[in-house]
């Protein structure tokens, strides 16, 4: 029996009559998700998130690891909605060094902290739970100052929006009106919080971001929104000691088939499909973050044992690679205020390095240069 998912309304936007999707309220029923469609998916991702976990415990410091992981998830899900940033330009806009596509980092640097703000409140005992005011102070955020700026940030819409197509009429999806956005997060927000009623954590992480992406209940930003979301879920439900997994990357790569099952869910009623597609998205991501991570740590003890041989080293040196992995791109300046030393104690620590080759000057310049940890950025722009 093929499942209905939702309704049509009938809804004039800009003149023309079309057709609202109104999902129905979560979990999925008539017929309700077989357990024999996501069981052995279930378990494969798990066992990927476990592995993930016991390699993560390896290096000697989680923070390079979560510094890395976010601004990968920051990067691949800005990119999936056209912003043309990469990692070489964020680091660079972090390190206080020019950048042309200012518009585009700004976009990537918005959703750092629009994470942050959610990391923070549920971490914090005192903070908000995973809930619409929660996404709306985020969503503040990821559009201050860039391209939605002017697109309601931090308010649920009020207007009818579409996707895909010139005008409403020719769109690809209708959601549903601005008037129904309140109730359907409401009730989005009670299965978050309700009792598991047999799903696991990752099955009902893919139901929660399918629906709020059928909702979409902002005027821009639902893509990265509802991405988000997952990240967010994914600490809720504790199902990683750290938020080492991030998904945009695979969402990316597979982006064609990431809105076929979108949309599938709407037109087929294919929430199977949807499921099965997130958990081999988990366990691939899974297994990618297990090798970025085997492969930097690899780098970095190759690199450290290089120093450590290295008559010259001293304290000065041996400071500054360690804050490599979480300042890749950097001014001797920035060195300098890092370890709060003098200019020449931080430029010889950094000209030691380059002649290690460790690090790079990318400038070309005499004056005002700038370096590069350029073989650890290579590695995570895999």
């Amino acid at each position: 029996m093929k499942r209905v998912t939702g309704t049509y309304v009938t809804q004039t936007t800009l003149g023309e009559p079309v057709q609202a999707f109104v999902p129905h309220a979560l979990p999925p029923s008539a017929p309700v998700l077989a357990e024999s469609a996501w069981v052995e998916r279930n378990r494969a991702a798990q066992m990927a998130l476990a592995r993930l976990s016991a390699v993560a415990g390896l290096v000697p410091s989680v923070d390079w690891l979560l510094y890395s992981a976010i601004r990968k998830e920051a990067l691949m899900t800005s990119q999936i909605e056209g912003t043309q940033a990469t990692l070489t330009d964020l680091f660079d806009d972090e390190a206080g060094l020019v950048v042309s596509n200012t518009d585009d980092v700004e976009e990537v640097t918005n959703y750092l902290q629009a994470f942050r703000l959610v990391q923070d409140n549920l971490r914090n005992a005192a903070g908000l739970p995973i809930s619409v005011r929660l996404l709306c102070d985020a969503h503040r955020l990821l559009l201050n100052g860039v391209r939605g700026t002017g697109k309601q940030p931090g308010e649920l819409r009020r207007s009818q929006n579409w996707i895909g197509g010139t005008r409403p009429g020719n769109a690809v999806f209708v959601p549903p009106p601005a008037d129904r956005v309140p109730v359907l997060l409401a009730d989005l927000e009670r299965f978050i919080h309700a009792p598991a009623g047999g799903l696991p954590p990752l099955v009902k992480v893919a139901l929660v971001h399918q629906q709020f992406e059928t909702i979409h209940p902002f005027l821009d930003g639902n893509g990265r929104m509802g991405r988000l979301l997952i990240a967010a879920l994914l600490e809720h439900w504790g199902l990683l000691p750290e938020p080492l997994l991030y998904l945009s990357g695979y969402l990316k790569r597979h982006q064609s088939a990431y809105y076929r099952h979108l949309s599938d869910v709407r037109t087929e009623g294919d929430w199977d499909g949807l499921v099965c597609f997130f958990l081999a998205g988990v366990e691939g991501a899974a297994a990618e973050a297990e090798k970025d991570i085997v492969a930097l740590a690899t780098l970095v003890a190759a690199d450290r044992r290089r120093l450590l041989q290295h008559a010259k080293a001293g304290p000065a040196s041996y400071r500054l690679f360690e804050l490599l992995p979480t300042m890749p791109r950097f001014s001797v300046e920035r060195v300098r205020a890092a370890l709060s030393t003098t200019f020449p104690t931080a430029s010889a620590a950094v000209k030691l390095l380059q002649e290690l080759g460790i690090v790079t000057e990318v400038t070309g310049q005499k004056k005002n240069r700038s370096f590069s940890y350029q073989a650890y950025i290579d590695l995570l722009s895999r």
